[in-house]
């Protein structure tokens, strides 16, 4: 019987970098299509979320996520949760993967990869909504993929906007309207259940990063920001009929379906077609994301 591998977050920290993520996901895709399985539970404002994984060739994943909004006025992480990363060939468990370090990894690398391929090299000047965890998280993800980036953030809360600029050295927003015209690429990572990103505000060339909406209730981005860009997604099966950033404007005919242009299973096809065109990438952080990430931390710290 084989004895599962406990990778700690440290341990994890130490081994891995955004590029290689990022070309770990990409291989992945590459890979049979996932088997995949979401179940959400919820209490009010608090969500349980169970997702499983299965890639043929890669193995099985089980991650299971607690989102408790409230825990922030007391100084706890608003997710939590546990991953089990399971063999393709027995079966058994091979590791137990710090969920902190698989979601932290996971969700700005997924983010990453299409910014990679979709928002202009040259882009320098990164606005974030948000400042959470994911924030800073992003700050660090996207300052390794573009050399020389300058970042902003805005936040409901100013305060938070300020705490989390000074640890990074970013700058805080006074006005939004004014920071995303001024932005090459715009990374949404709220908790908002109504769009804070209005699609007059865009401007040609830029690349957009929807990253926070996880719930059928939840919007970052008006109609507007669809209707006005090229739309991608990383998963049609995890995002189309589950998110409500889709969801919604798809149910009132504001898009189709066949305005997605592709997923990463088509990743040939996430690419940008000109400099003037702007590209919106919705981030739906499946579990064959979470699968791809803790085997490319298991391989990197050693199995």
């Amino acid at each position: 019987m084989t004895t599962p591998k406990f990778i700690t977050y440290e341990q994890g920290e130490a081994a891995l970098d955004w590029i290689a993520l990022t070309d770990a996901l990409a291989a992945g895709h590459a890979l049979p299509r996932a088997e995949i399985e979401d179940s959400f539970l919820y209490r009010r404002d608090d969500t349980l979320l169970s997702r499983a994984a299965w890639i043929d060739g890669l193995g099985s994943l089980v991650k299971t996520a607690t989102i408790f909004p409230g825990n922030a006025a007391a100084g706890k992480p608003a997710v939590n949760g546990a991953v089990t990363l399971f063999s393709d060939r027995t079966g058994e468990a091979e590791a137990f993967v710090d969920f902190h370090l698989v979601t932290k990894w996971k969700t700005a690398g997924d983010s990453l990869l299409a910014a990679r391929r979709l928002a202009r090299p040259e882009s320098r000047n990164i606005l974030i909504l948000g400042a959470g965890t994911v924030a800073g998280t992003l700050i660090e993800a996207y300052g390794a993929a573009f050399s020389g980036a300058k970042f902003t953030l805005w936040n409901r809360t100013k305060a938070r906007a300020e705490a989390l600029a000074e640890k990074t050295g970013a700058a805080v927003a006074e006005d939004l309207a004014e920071a995303v015209a001024a932005a090459d690429i715009i990374a949404t990572a709220t908790m908002s259940t109504e769009p804070v990103l209005k699609g007059e505000w865009l401007q040609p060339g830029q690349h957009i990063d929807l990253i926070g909406a996880y719930r059928p209730d939840m919007r970052e981005a008006d109609d507007a920001v669809l209707t006005r860009a090229r739309l991608f997604v990383d998963s049609r099966a995890t995002t189309v009929g589950h998110i409500g950033e889709l969801k919604d404007p798809l149910a009132r005919g504001v898009i189709g379906e066949g305005d997605i242009v592709a997923d990463y299973y088509q990743l040939d096809a996430v690419r940008r077609e000109s400099a003037e065109e702007i590209t919106v990438a919705k981030n739906g952080g499946g579990a064959h994301l979470d699968l791809m990430t803790a085997r490319h931390i298991l391989d990197r710290v050693g199995a």
